[in-house]
């Protein structure tokens, strides 16, 4: 039997797939009102949050605070939340992870990007090596020198491709756009998800989950003519549907991160 066949008959599919999920990260969890402050965030949206899958991250632990798995995991679930991965951690920490069925998951790799606040205003140390005139005494006649070899310029950034969508988006369907702008000609309804490294357009009503920015990219905005959503994040920071007021509810609106908060402003009147 080859291989093809016994792929072909095999009663099982292997397939790759794309999710949400939320990640925990745990930096104090001996705090005695870590639990509590849990609790009520969870109490603002607990149809969103049971059951739900969470990673922990136990990145910004301090190096020797003890981190008990068993009874951390067990606190979650009774809250609702259920662990099902782990990222950074020590040896012993992921070691105490898979005992217990959860999955060692490495972090997101996005793009990072450097940004000089004194570039182009002659004050950059990059480019204010080029603008210092050194004065030197008198020398014997010596080789000429060599012309500084100009820096080259910086590329420009990647053109956004936009991926179009000119349906509705039904229930249980989940579109992604790596690498750019997601645009919908249409509504999306209830249980749909749309996730975009870049920015998130819908042309109708918003009534499912939409995550933009999904790489880290905290420029990405999201637009909609209605804005009835379950969910909507700006490179992970996000807002559930008990957190929309009900003064933006069925209006155009743009969402977009400033100072590390996301905002949700109107842009029109409300629509029929």
């Amino acid at each position: 039997m080859s291989n093809q066949v016994a792929f072909r008959d095999a009663p099982f599919q292997l397939r790759g797939s794309t999710f949400t999920m939320m990640v925990l990260k745990v930096s104090d969890p001996h705090n005695p009102n870590f639990f509590p402050v849990l609790s009520g965030k969870i109490a603002q949206a607990p149809n969103f949050f049971r059951h739900a899958g969470v990673v922990l991250d136990l990145d910004d632990l301090p190096a020797g605070t003890p981190f008990d798995m068993d009874a951390f995991c067990k606190l979650l679930k009774n809250l609702g939340l259920m662990a099902v991965g782990l990222q950074g951690g020590t040896k012993e920490q992921q070691d105490a992870a898979l005992a217990r069925g959860m999955a060692l998951i490495s972090a997101a790799r996005g793009k990072v990007e450097t940004f000089d606040p004194l570039a182009g205003t002659g004050r950059s140390p990059a480019q204010g090596l080029a603008n210092v005139q050194v004065q030197a005494q008198p020398q014997p006649p010596a080789a000429p020198t060599p012309a500084p070899i100009q820096a080259p310029p910086p590329e420009p950034p990647p053109q956004r491709s936009a991926m179009v969508i000119t349906e509705n988006v039904r229930s249980g369907r989940q579109i992604y756009a790596p690498g750019g702008d997601l645009v919908v000609i249409g509504s999306v309804s209830p249980g749909a998800e749309l996730l975009a490294d870049g920015s998130i357009h819908v042309y109708g009503a918003l009534r499912g989950r939409a995550l933009a920015g999904v790489s880290g990219d905290q420029t990405s905005r999201i637009f909609c003519q209605s804005l009835d959503a379950e969910l909507v994040s700006i490179a992970g920071l996000y807002r559930v549907s008990e957190d929309i007021g009900k003064d933006i509810r069925r209006r155009q609106v743009q969402i977009y991160l400033n100072n590390g908060y996301l905002h949700i402003d109107p842009l029109a009147t409300n629509v029929a």
